[in-house]
């Protein structure tokens, strides 16, 4: 997931990062700005993992977004075909 896709999508990001790690503020996701290695180093940080525990644990909660976002665009381009089609 690219810094684009996190920013349009960082409010509901942002929630699953404190459902996943409820110790951590609003105030202190907020500041890393969607960064994955300012959260990764925070989580590290907070809750005393490697570098790699955290990074792979952050990727699951990403993977969840990047999932939906390759579902929406699987239905538009569906959904495209299906109304070309009608057209033709």
């Amino acid at each position: 997931m690219n810094q684009s896709q996190i920013a349009g999508k960082w409010k509901e990001i942002k929630g699953e990062i404190r459902k996943a790690w409820g110790d951590l503020t609003d105030d202190e996701v907020e500041q890393t700005k969607g960064n994955m290695e300012s959260i990764s180093g925070l989580i590290q940080q907070k809750f005393g993992l490697t570098k790699e525990q955290a990074k792979e644990r952050l990727e699951r909660v990403y993977s969840k977004f990047e999932d939906k976002t390759e579902e929406y665009k699987n239905n538009l381009r569906d959904e495209n075909e299906r109304n070309r089609d009608r057209l033709n």
